[in-house]
């Protein structure tokens, strides 16, 4: 008869062995909370940054490297610019508000909120759409084209690239708004997610249009 203890088949080997921190692809980055899909988004929204601060870099240069310079007011709509960048400051506002009712479970508001959030972008796209067209056949100033000045191809240049994203952003909400409208989204995360990843783009290409605003139209 053998007095040998009997070796335990189930036991745990290794200290805190009953708790897995092996790092994980599935939902977060290595267990630190953080999902994906915002890890993806805001490195995307870091080349975006480096995108627009060259843009923005090499204005300010040429604007100051420049003896002659066209003043914004005697050459762009001023006043209807920046009612239209109170409608994209109100557009973030309303997505907030959507994207908290969502949360809370109010998929009334939520909707509503998605809804108002792409009609404004909307409008600002349609607003800077008629900008271009005053602009282009001098209806209030004279005429400011690509090819007429060293101002008229930068002022194009960054506003039509941040237009662009707006009117890519402003797809993107027309998306979620009929999907919310169909009741796809919901309080927990993985049922707004989609929501609060497009909100984050979103919010982004209103703050670079502030920016944008201010030196090109204020300064």
């Amino acid at each position: 008869m053998s007095d040998a203890p009997a070796i335990p088949h189930d036991e745990p080997h290794g200290h805190d062995a009953g708790h897995d921190d092996r790092p994980t692809a599935h939902g977060t980055v290595l267990n630190l909370g953080i999902h994906n899909g915002k890890i993806g988004m805001w490195l995307f929204l870091g080349s975006e940054v480096m995108f627009f601060t060259a843009l923005i870099g090499a204005y300010i240069v040429l604007r100051f490297g420049q003896t002659a310079w066209p003043e914004p007011a005697e050459t762009l709509d001023v006043p209807l610019t920046a009612a239209n960048t109170f409608l994209l400051i109100c557009s973030s506002v309303t997505l907030v508000w959507g994207l908290q009712s969502i949360q809370a479970g109010d998929r009334t508001r939520g909707n509503l909120g998605l809804l108002l959030t792409t009609i404004f972008g909307a409008l600002f796209v349609g607003v800077q759409v008629y900008e271009y067209y005053g602009l282009w056949f001098g209806l209030h100033h004279p005429p400011l084209r690509p090819h007429s000045s060293l101002f008229g191809s930068c002022f194009y240049v960054m506003t039509g690239f941040h237009g662009f994203h707006v009117f890519c952003g402003v797809v993107a909400m027309a998306v979620l708004t009929v999907m919310g409208y169909k009741g796809k989204f919901g309080p927990k995360y993985e049922q707004h997610a989609a929501v609060e990843l497009t909100g984050l783009y979103w919010h982004f290409v209103d703050l670079v249009w502030i920016i944008l605003f201010a030196i090109v139209y204020l300064m």
